[in-house]
Protein backbone atom coordinates (compact mmCIF):
# COMPACT_ATOMS: atom_id res chain seq x y z
CA UNK A 1 0.00 0.00 0.00
CA UNK A 2 1.69 3.19 -1.17
CA UNK A 3 0.87 6.29 0.88
CA UNK A 4 -0.30 9.54 -0.64
CA UNK A 5 2.44 12.18 -0.59
CA UNK A 6 0.33 15.19 0.34
CA UNK A 7 2.75 17.62 1.90
CA UNK A 8 5.75 19.62 0.76
CA UNK A 9 9.04 19.68 2.61
CA UNK A 10 12.39 17.97 2.75
CA UNK A 11 12.16 14.17 2.67
CA UNK A 12 12.99 12.18 5.77
CA UNK A 13 12.56 8.73 7.15
CA UNK A 14 9.57 7.71 9.21
CA UNK A 15 11.04 5.55 12.04
CA UNK A 16 8.04 3.18 12.12
CA UNK A 17 7.84 2.62 8.35
CA UNK A 18 11.35 1.79 7.05
CA UNK A 19 12.01 3.31 3.67
CA UNK A 20 8.86 5.43 3.71
CA UNK A 21 9.16 9.18 3.29
CA UNK A 22 7.55 11.19 6.05
CA UNK A 23 7.35 14.56 4.24
CA UNK A 24 3.59 13.94 3.84
CA UNK A 25 3.27 14.38 7.60
CA UNK A 26 3.94 18.08 7.21
CA UNK A 27 0.47 18.45 5.76
CA UNK A 28 -0.90 17.01 8.98
CA UNK A 29 1.01 19.01 11.52
CA UNK A 30 4.44 17.37 11.75
CA UNK A 31 6.96 18.29 9.10
CA UNK A 32 10.03 16.29 8.25
CA UNK A 33 12.11 19.36 9.02
CA UNK A 34 11.54 18.98 12.74
CA UNK A 35 14.59 17.99 14.73
CA UNK A 36 14.66 14.44 15.96
CA UNK A 37 14.17 14.17 19.68
CA UNK A 38 17.07 12.96 21.82
CA UNK A 39 17.41 9.21 21.49
CA UNK A 40 17.12 8.61 25.24
CA UNK A 41 13.60 10.04 25.22
CA UNK A 42 12.46 7.51 22.63
CA UNK A 43 14.22 4.71 24.49
CA UNK A 44 12.48 5.70 27.72
CA UNK A 45 9.08 5.58 26.02
CA UNK A 46 9.91 2.18 24.58
CA UNK A 47 10.85 1.00 28.06
CA UNK A 48 7.56 2.17 29.50
CA UNK A 49 5.65 0.37 26.74
CA UNK A 50 7.66 -2.82 27.26
CA UNK A 51 7.18 -2.75 31.02
CA UNK A 52 3.47 -2.00 30.60
CA UNK A 53 2.69 -5.11 28.56
CA UNK A 54 5.10 -7.50 30.24
CA UNK A 55 3.25 -10.54 31.60
CA UNK A 56 -0.06 -9.24 30.24
CA UNK A 57 -2.16 -12.02 28.60
CA UNK A 58 -2.08 -11.65 24.78
CA UNK A 59 -5.80 -11.00 24.49
CA UNK A 60 -5.51 -8.05 26.91
CA UNK A 61 -2.52 -6.37 25.27
CA UNK A 62 -4.55 -4.15 22.86
CA UNK A 63 -6.54 -2.67 25.77
CA UNK A 64 -3.38 -2.26 27.86
CA UNK A 65 -1.65 -0.38 25.03
CA UNK A 66 -4.67 1.92 24.65
CA UNK A 67 -4.47 2.70 28.37
CA UNK A 68 -0.69 3.20 28.23
CA UNK A 69 -0.72 5.66 25.35
CA UNK A 70 -3.14 7.90 27.26
CA UNK A 71 -0.57 8.09 30.05
CA UNK A 72 2.32 8.73 27.67
CA UNK A 73 0.76 11.43 25.49
CA UNK A 74 -1.45 14.52 25.95
CA UNK A 75 -4.59 12.68 24.83
CA UNK A 76 -7.76 11.79 26.68
CA UNK A 77 -8.52 8.48 25.00
CA UNK A 78 -7.42 5.87 22.49
CA UNK A 79 -8.99 3.11 20.43
CA UNK A 80 -7.80 0.49 17.98
CA UNK A 81 -9.77 -0.83 15.01
CA UNK A 82 -9.13 -3.41 12.32
CA UNK A 83 -9.87 -2.67 8.69
CA UNK A 84 -13.05 -4.32 7.46
CA UNK A 85 -14.58 -4.43 4.00
CA UNK A 86 -16.12 -0.99 4.05
CA UNK A 87 -16.30 -0.61 7.83
CA UNK A 88 -13.63 -0.65 10.54
CA UNK A 89 -14.16 -3.17 13.35
CA UNK A 90 -13.32 -1.88 16.81
CA UNK A 91 -10.90 -4.03 18.79
CA UNK A 92 -10.51 -2.15 22.06
CA UNK A 93 -10.54 1.30 23.62
CA UNK A 94 -9.16 3.00 26.70
CA UNK A 95 -12.66 3.95 27.87
CA UNK A 96 -16.29 4.26 26.79
CA UNK A 97 -15.78 7.78 25.38
CA UNK A 98 -12.98 6.60 23.08
CA UNK A 99 -15.05 3.59 22.04
CA UNK A 100 -17.88 5.95 21.14
CA UNK A 101 -15.61 8.04 18.90
CA UNK A 102 -14.50 4.90 17.07
CA UNK A 103 -18.15 3.95 16.60
CA UNK A 104 -18.94 7.43 15.25
CA UNK A 105 -16.31 7.12 12.52
CA UNK A 106 -17.43 3.60 11.62
CA UNK A 107 -21.05 4.75 11.43
CA UNK A 108 -20.30 7.84 9.36
CA UNK A 109 -17.82 6.06 7.11
CA UNK A 110 -15.67 9.16 7.41
CA UNK A 111 -12.99 10.63 9.64
CA UNK A 112 -9.23 10.51 10.30
CA UNK A 113 -9.38 6.78 11.13
CA UNK A 114 -10.72 5.77 7.72
CA UNK A 115 -8.47 8.22 5.89
CA UNK A 116 -5.34 6.87 7.64
CA UNK A 117 -6.33 3.33 6.67
CA UNK A 118 -6.93 4.45 3.09
CA UNK A 119 -3.59 6.19 2.54
CA UNK A 120 -1.48 4.03 4.87
CA UNK A 121 0.04 7.02 6.63
CA UNK A 122 -0.52 8.93 9.90
CA UNK A 123 -3.33 11.50 9.78
CA UNK A 124 -2.91 14.18 12.43
CA UNK A 125 -6.07 16.27 12.75
CA UNK A 126 -4.67 18.60 15.38
CA UNK A 127 -7.62 21.04 15.41
CA UNK A 128 -11.17 19.92 14.70
CA UNK A 129 -12.60 23.26 15.77
CA UNK A 130 -11.59 25.34 12.77
CA UNK A 131 -9.72 25.33 9.47
CA UNK A 132 -8.75 22.48 7.18
CA UNK A 133 -9.58 19.60 9.50
CA UNK A 134 -13.17 20.78 9.89
CA UNK A 135 -13.52 21.19 6.13
CA UNK A 136 -12.22 17.66 5.56
CA UNK A 137 -14.65 15.99 7.96
CA UNK A 138 -17.41 18.50 8.81
CA UNK A 139 -19.95 16.02 10.20
CA UNK A 140 -17.38 14.05 12.14
CA UNK A 141 -15.85 17.26 13.50
CA UNK A 142 -19.26 18.33 14.78
CA UNK A 143 -19.85 14.94 16.42
CA UNK A 144 -16.38 15.04 17.96
CA UNK A 145 -16.89 18.54 19.32
CA UNK A 146 -20.16 17.48 20.96
CA UNK A 147 -18.23 14.65 22.66
CA UNK A 148 -15.49 17.03 23.86
CA UNK A 149 -12.90 15.87 21.32
CA UNK A 150 -11.01 18.59 19.47
CA UNK A 151 -8.07 16.65 18.01
CA UNK A 152 -7.66 13.16 16.56
CA UNK A 153 -4.42 11.44 15.61
CA UNK A 154 -4.78 8.23 13.57
CA UNK A 155 -1.84 5.93 12.87
CA UNK A 156 -2.01 2.95 10.49
CA UNK A 157 -1.12 -0.51 11.75
CA UNK A 158 0.72 -2.90 9.46
CA UNK A 159 3.54 -2.41 6.99
CA UNK A 160 4.25 -0.97 3.56
CA UNK A 161 2.31 -3.76 1.88
CA UNK A 162 -0.89 -3.72 3.91
CA UNK A 163 -2.72 -1.67 6.52
CA UNK A 164 -4.52 -3.95 8.98
CA UNK A 165 -6.10 -1.24 11.08
CA UNK A 166 -5.53 2.02 12.93
CA UNK A 167 -4.58 3.30 16.36
CA UNK A 168 -6.69 6.39 17.05
CA UNK A 169 -5.86 8.96 19.72
CA UNK A 170 -8.34 11.59 20.94
CA UNK A 171 -7.45 14.94 22.47
CA UNK A 172 -9.66 17.31 24.43
CA UNK A 173 -7.94 20.45 23.11
CA UNK A 174 -6.36 21.42 19.77
CA UNK A 175 -2.73 20.33 19.88
CA UNK A 176 0.00 19.70 17.32
CA UNK A 177 2.07 16.67 18.26
CA UNK A 178 5.74 17.36 18.83
CA UNK A 179 8.41 15.18 17.26
CA UNK A 180 8.83 13.28 20.55
CA UNK A 181 5.09 12.76 20.90
CA UNK A 182 4.77 11.45 17.35
CA UNK A 183 7.69 9.06 17.94
CA UNK A 184 5.94 7.77 21.05
CA UNK A 185 2.64 7.32 19.21
CA UNK A 186 4.46 5.39 16.47
CA UNK A 187 6.15 3.17 19.03
CA UNK A 188 2.76 2.28 20.50
CA UNK A 189 1.36 1.70 17.00
CA UNK A 190 4.26 -0.64 16.24
CA UNK A 191 3.67 -2.55 19.47
CA UNK A 192 -0.05 -2.71 18.68
CA UNK A 193 0.66 -4.17 15.23
CA UNK A 194 2.85 -6.88 16.74
CA UNK A 195 0.25 -7.63 19.40
CA UNK A 196 -2.57 -8.03 16.89
CA UNK A 197 -0.52 -10.14 14.52
CA UNK A 198 0.83 -12.33 17.32
CA UNK A 199 -2.61 -12.89 18.78
CA UNK A 200 -4.09 -13.71 15.39
CA UNK A 201 -1.26 -16.17 14.70
CA UNK A 202 -1.65 -17.81 18.11
CA UNK A 203 -5.35 -18.33 17.61
CA UNK A 204 -4.90 -19.69 14.07
CA UNK A 205 -2.19 -22.14 15.08
CA UNK A 206 -3.67 -23.42 18.32
CA UNK A 207 -7.32 -23.07 17.24
CA UNK A 208 -8.30 -21.79 20.65
CA UNK A 209 -11.95 -21.08 21.34
CA UNK A 210 -11.42 -19.10 24.55
CA UNK A 211 -10.34 -15.78 23.02
CA UNK A 212 -13.45 -13.70 23.65
CA UNK A 213 -11.69 -10.66 22.16
CA UNK A 214 -11.29 -12.29 18.75
CA UNK A 215 -14.61 -14.13 18.76
CA UNK A 216 -16.37 -10.87 19.65
CA UNK A 217 -14.79 -9.15 16.67
CA UNK A 218 -15.87 -11.96 14.37
CA UNK A 219 -19.43 -11.78 15.67
CA UNK A 220 -19.68 -8.01 15.18
CA UNK A 221 -18.21 -8.23 11.67
CA UNK A 222 -20.53 -11.07 10.67
CA UNK A 223 -23.61 -9.32 12.01
CA UNK A 224 -22.89 -6.12 10.08
CA UNK A 225 -22.46 -8.00 6.82
CA UNK A 226 -25.43 -10.23 7.44
CA UNK A 227 -27.48 -7.06 7.94
CA UNK A 228 -26.07 -5.60 4.73
CA UNK A 229 -27.17 -8.73 2.87
CA UNK A 230 -30.68 -8.46 4.27
CA UNK A 231 -30.89 -4.77 3.33
CA UNK A 232 -29.72 -5.62 -0.19
CA UNK A 233 -32.56 -8.13 -0.48
CA UNK A 234 -35.14 -5.77 1.01
CA UNK A 235 -34.24 -2.83 -1.24
CA UNK A 236 -32.82 -4.58 -4.32
CA UNK A 237 -29.59 -2.58 -4.11
CA UNK A 238 -25.89 -3.37 -4.11
CA UNK A 239 -23.67 -3.78 -1.05
CA UNK A 240 -22.27 -0.23 -1.13
CA UNK A 241 -25.76 1.27 -1.22
CA UNK A 242 -26.95 -1.09 1.54
CA UNK A 243 -24.04 -0.08 3.77
CA UNK A 244 -24.73 3.60 3.06
CA UNK A 245 -28.41 3.12 4.03
CA UNK A 246 -27.39 1.32 7.23
CA UNK A 247 -25.04 4.13 8.17
CA UNK A 248 -27.55 6.84 7.28
CA UNK A 249 -30.28 5.33 9.45
CA UNK A 250 -27.89 4.84 12.35
CA UNK A 251 -26.72 8.45 12.14
CA UNK A 252 -30.25 9.83 11.81
CA UNK A 253 -31.37 7.90 14.89
CA UNK A 254 -28.26 8.64 16.96
CA UNK A 255 -27.26 4.97 17.07
CA UNK A 256 -24.23 3.04 15.89
CA UNK A 257 -24.22 1.03 12.69
CA UNK A 258 -23.69 -2.11 14.77
CA UNK A 259 -26.80 -1.34 16.86
CA UNK A 260 -28.92 -1.02 13.73
CA UNK A 261 -27.37 -4.20 12.30
CA UNK A 262 -28.47 -6.08 15.43
CA UNK A 263 -32.04 -4.87 14.90
CA UNK A 264 -32.02 -5.81 11.22
CA UNK A 265 -30.84 -9.39 11.67
CA UNK A 266 -33.29 -9.92 14.54
CA UNK A 267 -36.07 -8.74 12.18
CA UNK A 268 -37.02 -5.85 14.46
CA UNK A 269 -36.10 -3.32 11.79
CA UNK A 270 -36.61 -3.30 8.02
CA UNK A 271 -35.51 -1.02 5.21
CA UNK A 272 -38.10 -1.77 2.52
CA UNK A 273 -40.34 0.93 3.97
CA UNK A 274 -37.81 3.72 3.33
Amino acid sequence: MQPRDDGPGAPGQDPRWPGRRNDRLQDRGCGAGQEREPEHRVVNAAGVIGDGVRDVPPAEVPHQLCALVVKLLPVSGASVSLCGSGMPVQVSASDDAAARMADVQATLGDGPCLYAAEIGAPVLASDLTTGRDVRRWPVFAQQAAEAGVQAVYSLPLGNDAVCVGTLDLYGGIPHELSGRELHTAQLVAGAMTLALMSLSHEVDIEERADHSWLSGLTTDHDEVYQAIGMIMAQLGVGSDEALARLRARAFAQGRTALDVAHEVISCRERFDGD
